[in-house]
């Protein structure tokens, strides 16, 4: 079974590259770097609650539907 990290991770870079939304883009929005980024899609952190809305809102989703 899939972690929630792990699905968190493969929901945005789903979702962000479907947008053709770079890392890069996002880390600008949420002021953090593209590394970070990347740790959070593959699954090697967990983000807070608010990281998460963030996230959602960068690339235009509902918190309902990142966390799917």
């Amino acid at each position: 079974m899939q972690s929630e990290s792990t699905k968190l991770g493969l929901n945005l870079k789903r979702i962000r590259t479907k947008k053709g939304i770079s890392q890069g883009d996002i880390a600008r929005d949420l002021g953090v770097s593209r590394g970070f980024i990347s740790t959070i899609e593959n699954g090697k952190t967990n983000p807070t609650l608010a990281t998460i809305a963030k996230l959602a809102k960068a690339v235009g989703v509902s918190v309902n539907e990142l966390l799917k």
